[in-house]
C-alpha cells in the first residue's frame, strides 16, 4: 500500500487539531507534524508563512505537543515532528514546564552562526538543503560547539534527550531534523532510540552512493527522498530527479521511500508513488489552510491524494511488504 504522509505546521490556526483529526478520517498513514522555527531553511514560503503564522500565535514547542497530548485518544496514526537542529539542541526546558517555555527559547531564536556555515562549507547554495544533511558531503560543524554534548543544552534536564522523551509523551514516534547531519547525528540518533522515537533520514539527488548506503542503514521507519535540490513548495510538475533518487535508494536500504518536496496535486502524487512507496504532502495543502480552508475542505484535499495512491496500488502488480511504523495508537 501506498503511503501518504501529510503535513501539518503545529499550532498554524486555533483549530489546527481539526485539521490533524481531517488527515487522519481522508486515509492518511502517519501526519508529519512541523514544529514551527523562525529560520526553516529547508521549507519555502508557503511553509514559512504557515510557521510565522503560528509563531505569531505564540504557539511553542511546549503548546503544540500539550495540544497533541490532549488529542491523543483520538489520534490512531503515527505522528511525526518535523523540526531543526536548534530545537532540538537549545531545549532546556523541563518537560513539566514546556507550556511556559518563552517563546525565543522554544523556537532558537536566530540561527547558529556555526550551522548555516557548515552547510555552506560542504556547498549548498543558500535555500537549498544542506548536502550534508540530506546525503551529501558531511557538513562539518554544522553542529559547531553543539557537537560537544550538552554545550547548548546544558547537560542534564535538556538537548535532544529531553525533547525526545517530550516527543514520546506526546504520542509522536518519529522525527526529522533535517539541518543534523548523519556524521554529527549519533547523540540525537541515541536519544531518539532510547525514547522509542524512528530518527528518519533524508537522501538528496546529488547524495553520491557511499554517502546514500549509510542514509539507509541509520534511517528509521523510512527514507525520506528529497525530490530536488531546493526548498519545499509547490511546483508544475514532479521533479525529472525524483524517481531516479527513489531507485536509488530503494536499492540499498530495505526500509520504503517516501517522495516529498514539491507534489503539489494527486496526479504528481500517482507518479511519485509509483517510483516510491509513498509521498509526503506539505506546502500544497498549508497553502489551502493559509487561504482560509476549513478542515473539512482538507479532508477532501487528503482524500484526493488517497485515492490516486490507491489507484497506483491497484496498477501495481506485487507490492514489497515493509514493517509499519510504530506508534500506532
Amino acid at each position: 500500500m501506498k503511503r501518504l504522509n501529510p503535513y501539518l505546521t503545529g499550532g498554524i490556526t486555533p483549530d489546527w487539531i481539526d485539521y490533524l483529526l481531517a488527515f487522519q478520517e481522508a486515509g492518511a498513514d502517519a501526519v508529519e507534524i512541523g514544529l514551527p522555527f523562525s529560520d526553516p531553511m529547508l521549507d519555502g514560503a508557503t511553509i514559512q508563512q504557515a510557521s510565522d503564522q503560528a509563531l505569531r500565535r505564540g504557539v511553542t514547542v511546549g503548546s503544540i505537543l500539550a495540544d497533541l497530548a490532549a488529542a491523543r485518544d483520538r489520534i490512531h496514526i503515527p505522528l511525526i515532528a518535523m523540526t531543526y537542529a536548534n530545537l532540538v539542541f537549545r531545549d532546556t526546558t523541563p518537560a513539566a514546564a514546556a507550556p511556559a517555555a518563552p517563546r525565543d527559547e522554544s523556537f532558537g531564536g536566530q540561527p547558529a552562526p556555526a550551522a548555516l556555515s557548515g552547510q555552506q562549507a560542504a556547498g549548498a547554495p543558500s535555500g537549498q538543503p544542506a548536502a550534508g544533511t540530506v546525503g551529501g558531503q558531511p557538513a562539518r560543524g554544522a553542529l559547531g560547539g553543539r557537537s560537544a554534548a550538552g554545550a547548548v543544552s546544558g547537560g542534564a534536564g535538556g538537548g535532544p534527550e529531553v525533547f525526545c522523551r517530550r516527543l514520546a509523551d506526546a504520542g509522536i514516534s518519529g522525527l526529522i531534523v533535517p539541518d543534523v547531519p548523519i556524521d554529527e547525528a549519533g547523540r540525537l540518533e541515541a536519544a531518539a532510540a532510547a525514547a522509542g522515537i524512528e530518527l528518519v533520514l533524508l537522501a538528496a539527488p546529488v547524495t553520491p552512493p557511499e554517502r546514500l548506503a549509510e542514509i539507509g542503514r541509520h534511517s528509521r521507519g523510512f527514507v525520506y527522498a528529497v525530490s530536488v535540490m531546493d526548498t519545499t513548495g509547490e511546483r508544475d510538475s514532479l521533479a525529472a530527479s525524483a524517481a531516479p533518487l527513489a531507485r536509488r535508494i530503494k536499492a540499498v536500504t530495505g526500509l520504503p521511500v517516501l517522495i516529498g518536496f514539491g507534489i503539489s496535486t494527486p496526479a504528481q502524487a500517482a507518479t511519485a508513488a509509483r517510483a516510491g512507496d509513498g509521498v509526503v504532502i506539505g506546502a500544497a495543502l498549508m497553502r489551502r489552510v493559509l487561504d482560509g480552508a476549513s478542515p473539512d475542505d482538507l479532508r477532501a484535499e487528503v482524500a484526493a491524494f488517497r485515492a490516486a495512491l490507491d489507484q497506483v496500488d491497484q496498477e501495481m502488480p506485487v507490492a514489497r511488504a515493509h514493517a509499519e511504523v510504530p506508534g500506532d495508537r
